[in-house]
């Protein structure tokens, strides 16, 4: 396919058009009328607005979209998805893809008008044509993870900002290539992991960076686990109309068809995630990282600690049962494993313990619950809502709550954790080279090959 992304790549220049000319000239050409929701003057004015597009219209829209219709300032303009509209998603009653979200845009924004009637969101099919767009001014890229590189560093050379959910990357490469876009071209990329913008989080992670539970010695990072999908003798299905599965598999290894391959289940495939320690697992490794301070950095080794894997024949292909053990260079032992209640953290330090499970911190002791964070201690950076600080920081242009560096340094835990559990071995890892120490197999698997025609 040609590539029609790379342009715009002077991104450091921000933008000189009127986000009013945007919506007016995309109105046209839709042969729709332009709907301004809410004040048209001051902030939310549509010289103020920023623009957005969705690429990517499966099970996380349901939470990313309207997190964003929300937001006063912003006009969602695009939605883009390679499946027209099915069912099947996380649960079977989801019917999603471009056109039922193109749907929801549109149902949203007509429910502020006075006709009740509004058709301005676009539907595509090629996230090529989105970032094309001069009217697009952040895309949000809710795709598998095999895509988010490639995406989101075209975005950048299109001079979009970006807000990439977790885990950043596939691969360790990936995520050093969409680090030298972001800085390349000074955009602004926030890693999708909520967990920033939560106060309890935040709370947690002070008390353990103020030292009220003494010097830590040990992290438990808990995550969930899943099944191995179909059996030995599963069956390639046919490929359901109005969904594209060739641009989905995009730059992995071409393979059959079935919808446990797709859609929500992509994520236990190696192909295209990397199971829970991706998914659950990002959320709380990014928790650790956090508390601990390493978010520049991260552990020096890592071994398995008795992973178990879906058997032979079976369609999924990534660890059932998580159970890896990492260390610091301060001496921090890190445990990530498949345990109950299914996510969170718990630091154990050397006066006491935290813990972080589903919005709620439990402590060895109420005076650690209790405790008050001065004003010369450190206080972690403040945002009630990851979307909200995204857009504010795509208007000021500074750092949001998880940039790409830091959304960079936890995905890696995860890959070097998914490393060390597939080669059974313990493995010394360099954080400030991002390679494996003298050993050649172990750091062949820091990168895929993309299939062609993609590549970065």
């Amino acid at each position: 396919m040609p590539d029609a992304c790379d342009c715009n790549s002077d991104s450091g220049e921000r933008r000189n058009v009127s986000r009013r000319g945007f919506l007016i000239k995309a109105g046209a050409c839709l042969g729709a009328p332009v709907v301004v929701p809410g004040v048209v003057a001051g902030a939310t004015a549509p010289s103020n607005r920023i623009n957005i597009a969705l690429i990517g219209c499966g099970n996380q829209s349901r939470v990313d979209l309207p997190s964003m219709l929300r937001q006063k300032d912003v006009q969602v303009v695009a939605v883009c998805d390679v499946n027209r509209g099915s069912y099947g998603y996380a649960r079977p009653e989801h019917f999603l893809g471009r056109e039922p979200v193109r749907k929801k845009v549109d149902e949203y924004y007509a429910g502020q008008t006075r006709s009740g009637q509004y058709k301005g969101c676009g539907a595509h099919s090629d996230f090529r044509e989105v970032l094309a767009r001069d009217d697009v001014d952040a895309v949000m890229v809710v795709l598998p993870d095999h895509w988010h590189a490639l995406v989101t560093i075209k975005a950048c050379q299109a001079g979009k900002d970006v807000y990439c959910q977790k885990p950043l990357s596939l691969t360790i490469h990936d995520g050093q290539q969409m680090i030298e876009a972001v800085r390349r071209h000074e955009r602004i990329l926030q890693t999708g992991s909520q967990y920033r913008s939560n106060s309890v989080v935040r709370r947690a992670c002070e008390l353990v960076r103020n030292g009220r539970i003494g010097e830590v010695q040990r992290v438990v990072a808990i995550i969930n686990g899943n099944g191995a999908g179909p059996g030995p003798g599963w069956k390639p299905m046919p490929v359901p109309e109005g969904f594209d599965y060739e641009t989905w598999l995009g730059p992995a290894p071409r393979a059959p068809y079935h919808i446990d391959r797709c859609l929500y289940r992509f994520r236990f495939h190696l192909d295209y995630s990397g199971g829970q320690v991706t998914n659950t697992g990002a959320h709380a490794l990014d928790i650790v990282q956090w508390a601990l301070g390493t978010e520049d950095t991260g552990p020096v080794e890592f071994e398995d600690l008795g992973a178990v894997w879906p058997p032979d024949g079976h369609l999924y292909t990534t660890a059932m049962k998580t159970d890896f053990r990492a260390r610091y260079a301060n001496g921090i032992e890190l445990i990530c494993r498949t345990q109950e209640p299914g996510f969170g953290a718990r630091f154990e330090g050397s006066e006491g313990w935290i813990q972080y499970t589903y919005n709620k911190i439990e402590a060895s002791a109420e005076a650690i619950l209790d405790s008050n964070i001065g004003a010369g201690e450190i206080h972690l950076p403040a945002s009630e809502n990851h979307y909200r600080n995204f857009l504010d920081c795509v208007k000021s242009h500074q750092e949001p709550i998880e940039p790409v560096e830091a959304g960079h340094r936890t995905a890696s835990i995860c890959h070097a954790g998914n490393i060390a559990m597939r080669l059974k071995r313990k493995l010394q890892w360099d954080p400030a080279k991002e390679t494996f120490v003298n050993d050649e197999e172990a750091n062949t698997m820091l990168r895929r090959p993309y299939r062609e025609p993609w590549s970065i």
